[in-house]
C-alpha cells in the first residue's frame, strides 16, 4: 500500500464544510450530514476541479471489516466524506447517545450526482459491477438524463493482481478524464482500489458504491421504501440473494451487534474517564501511567489538568 505518496497526493481539508459532527461507530468516524449536503459539496468539488478526493459510504459490513483490517483503516481515515449508508450505523449512533441526520445512500446519491452532472456538464465513469451491470446502468441514465456525459469500464476478474489489469483500467479512466468516478468493485477492493491507485489519475471525486449499478440496472431488485426506512433492507437482499448474501447477513450482523455492544460499553468508561478528567480527579497516578506507557499525550494531558505551568522554552539566540 502506498499510503504515505497518497496523502502527499490529498489535500486534507473538509469536503463538506456543513459537517460539524462526527460519531464513532467502530473504527468509522461518520460525518454528520444530509444526503443533499453532500451532494452538493461533491458536486461544487468536482467543478472546481479540486484535487483528488473520496467518499466512503460506510455500512454493518464495513464496520465488521474495519474491525479486522488496518489497511482498511487506513483508508478510512483518510476519506474526505464518510457517509452513513447503512441503516445500521444510524441505529448504533442512537444507541451510543448520538445522531446522524440522515441515510446517505450510494445508490440514492449516484442516482442524485448523475442528475446534477447532467445539468451541470460534469463527466461521469461508471468502474467496475458485474459483467454488463455499467452499460445497463449507464442506459438507465441515458434515459432520464439525455444531456448526461457517460463511460464505463468493467474490468475483468482479479485486475487488481496484475500490473496490466491495473494499468488497462487506468488508462480507460485517464482516456476519458472524468469529473466523477463510480467505484463498484465491493467492500473492501473498491476502497482499496480508489485509495491506492485511482486518486492518482487526477479525478476530482471517487466514490465507491458497492451493488448500486446492479440495483439501478434493473438487474438486482431494490427493497421497498417502507423496508429501507424500517431498516429491514438487508432481509429483502438476503430473501433475494439467498446464497449470495447469507454470511454477510445472517454472520455478519450478528458480529456487528456484538462490535457496537463493546464500544457501548467502552463509551461509558470513556464517559466516567472524562468525568474525573474535568473534576481534576486524578493526582500524580495519571502522570505515572503516561510514564510508564511512554505516552506522551496522556502525560501532557495530566500535567495540564493538574495545573502545572508548562516549562518556558528556552532561546539559545
Amino acid at each position: 500500500m502506498q499510503s504515505n505518496s497518497n496523502r502527499a497526493l490529498k489535500t486534507k481539508a473538509p469536503l463538506c464544510e456543513a459537517v460539524t459532527n462526527r460519531v464513532g461507530v467502530g473504527h468509522a468516524l461518520v460525518d454528520d450530514c444530509s444526503a443533499q449536503q453532500a451532494c452538493a459539496a461533491i458536486i461544487l468539488h468536482a467543478r472546481q476541479k479540486s484535487h483528488p478526493a473520496y467518499v466512503i459510504t460506510p455500512n454493518a459490513q464495513h464496520v465488521v471489516l474495519l474491525e479486522k483490517d488496518p489497511r482498511f483503516r487506513q483508508v478510512y481515515r483518510d476519506a474526505d466524506l464518510v457517509v452513513p449508508d447503512g441503516m445500521s450505523i444510524l441505529i448504533a449512533a442512537r444507541l451510543y447517545g448520538r445522531s446522524l441526520k440522515e441515510r446517505v445512500t450510494g445508490v440514492d446519491i449516484f442516482q442524485t450526482l448523475c442528475a446534477r452532472a447532467a445539468e451541470t456538464g460534469l463527466h461521469v465513469f461508471l468502474l467496475g459491477g458485474r459483467q454488463g451491470s455499467a452499460e445497463k446502468t449507464a442506459s438507465v441514465l441515458l434515459d432520464k438524463f439525455p444531456n448526461l456525459r457517460i463511460s464505463t469500464y468493467c474490468p475483468p476478474w482479479g485486475f487488481e493482481q496484475t500490473a496490466e489489469g491495473l494499468e488497462a483500467t487506468a488508462s480507460q479512466v485517464r482516456a476519458a478524464a472524468p469529473d466523477l468516478l463510480f467505484v463498484a468493485l465491493g467492500a473492501p477492493k473498491q476502497e482499496y482500489w480508489i485509495y491506492e491507485h485511482g486518486l492518482r489519475l487526477g479525478v476530482p471525486i471517487c466514490v465507491g458504491v458497492g451493488g448500486t449499478f446492479e440495483i439501478v440496472g434493473g438487474i438486482v431488485p431494490r427493497a421497498p421504501s417502507w423496508m429501507r426506512d424500517a431498516g429491514f433492507e438487508w432481509l429483502y437482499r438476503l430473501c433475494a440473494e439467498p446464497s449470495r448474501m447469507w454470511r454477510r447477513y445472517l454472520l455478519g450482523n450478528v458480529e456487528f451487534a456484538w462490535i457496537v455492544l463493546k464500544q457501548g460499553l467502552r463509551r461509558i468508561y470513556l464517559g466516567m474517564f472524562l468525568r474525573l478528567m474535568d473534576k481534576g480527579s486524578f493526582a500524580a497516578e495519571l502522570r505515572e501511567a503516561g510514564l510508564l506507557r511512554g505516552d506522551h499525550v496522556l502525560e501532557s494531558l495530566a500535567t495540564v489538568k493538574a495545573g502545572a505551568v508548562p516549562e518556558p522554552q528556552h532561546n539559545n539566540t
